[in-house]
């Protein structure tokens, strides 16, 4: 929702827009190897915490932001937010993929990330309606010296206030899980990054795993982001903001119902199979999208996000598979590759100020033929990760197959 909202209230290019991403997905290249350290130490409950106080603390930085009308405190507000975020996923994404039996583990990450997109599918709806109800009738653009200089004031206390309700929220889900903090299992071995280095370099399944989550992240946000410009254009469906908002929750709504649905077939149909199917699948999407117009180019479209339902939790699964005491410092490693998001969007958005949003589409169809390669490649079940000797005696320190049993 900010991506339009601060786009209008600050007169911004769609390259200037595409660094909210910019600045929320670069947290992850610069704090995700200090969280596999700090979740080693602290290990996954008190991870978890962690992420989550640190993204409460973001979000009441979005009130001075707002006070201030600063797009530059908003952008940092942002990458503080994603840094706590950073640490929550280091932290319970392997501890929820190994959980259990590996073979099972993407089945049992997909389903968990399907809650996730059921916040997805719900709070872009109510967002639109906050954010963006009072810009779909006024715009920045028809506004100058002391009147410009009010709307703005008036549009970035909306999205301040909105974020202090979100701090609370957090900071109240961090309560709880501060109670079953020492439930979860202890952490593994600190990341370092020559020593992330050399673990790329004896797994190349890990480090496809790397690229493949990069360019996954940079490609749904890339359609994500444009989502509400895009609707917005005669050539597609020609709706007005607010209502082009709303329609982002049935991007995310199919991810949604994607991910149950994928949470099944997974445990049918061999991951890396499944992936390439559904990878190839959104590039072909994108394309007939950005060769189309109107409501084919619109549904079309919003119907990647179905087919994205299960590229991150699979990927995730499949590169940390059987990966042992090393998995924290490999989901390091995965997360630090989510700063395709930062990257990907802006290069998008500057095909699209060069040419158009449709062209742009097939920045992210590239994309996903890559990951379709990746989902070829991890066909097959991984072999036991093998530590060089001189570390084995830490083996029983990752905790992740050690966990208490009152787990």
């Amino acid at each position: 929702m900010l991506i339009p909202k601060l786009k209008d209230l600050f007169s911004l290019s769609y390259a200037e827009a595409m660094l909210i991403q910019f600045a929320f997905f670069t947290a992850y290249a610069v704090v995700s190897l200090p969280a596999g350290g700090l979740v080693g130490r602290l290990g996954y409950g008190r991870g978890i915490v962690a992420g989550l106080a640190i993204m409460g603390c973001a979000c009441v930085l979005f009130v001075p932001a707002a006070a201030s009308a600063s797009y530059p405190l908003f952008l940092g507000a942002l990458f503080i937010l994603a840094g706590g975020i950073t640490i929550l996923q280091v932290a319970a994404n392997p501890l929820i993929a190994n959980l259990g039996d590996p073979d099972s583990g993407s089945a049992r990450l997909t389903l968990a990330q399907a809650f996730n997109s059921l916040g997805t599918t719900v709070m872009p709806y109510f967002g639109a309606r906050l954010m963006l109800g009072d810009i779909a009738h006024e715009s920045s653009a028809d506004l100058s010296g002391s009147e410009l200089v009010a709307f703005q004031a008036r549009e970035a206390a909306v999205v301040g206030h909105s974020y202090l309700g979100l701090a609370v929220a957090l900071f109240l889900v961090a309560a709880s899980f501060w109670l079953w903090r020492d439930r979860l299992g202890s952490g593994g071995r600190a990341a370092t990054f020559s020593g992330s280095l050399q673990l790329l370099r004896r797994r190349p399944r890990l480090a496809f795993g790397v690229a493949a989550i990069f360019l996954y992240v940079g490609a749904e946000v890339t359609i994500g982001s444009f989502l509400v410009s895009y609707l917005m254009q005669s050539s597609t469906l020609g709706l007005t903001e607010r209502d082009a908002g709303q329609h982002i929750s049935l991007y995310w709504g199919g991810a949604m119902v994607g991910r149950f649905i994928g949470a099944l077939l997974l445990r049918r149909i061999a991951a890396g199979r499944l992936l390439s199917i559904v990878a190839l699948g959104a590039a072909t999407l994108a394309l007939l999208s950005a060769a189309s117009h109107g409501a084919i180019a619109a549904w079309t479209l919003l119907a990647v996000g179905v087919m994205n339902a299960i590229m991150f939790p699979t990927i995730f699964s499949l590169a940390v598979e059987r990966m042992g005491h090393e998995t924290p410092r490999a989901s390091g490693l995965l997360c630090m590759a989510i700063v395709g998001g930062a990257i990907i969007p802006v290069l998008a958005g500057s095909v699209a100020d060069a040419s158009s949003i449709a062209m742009a589409l097939t920045v992210p169809a590239l994309c996903y033929v890559v990951i379709a390669g990746f989902g070829w490649h991890a066909r097959k079940p991984a072999t036991q990760y093998a530590h060089p000797a001189t570390h084995m005696g830490d083996a029983h320190a990752a905790g992740l197959h050690h966990l208490d049993g009152r787990s």
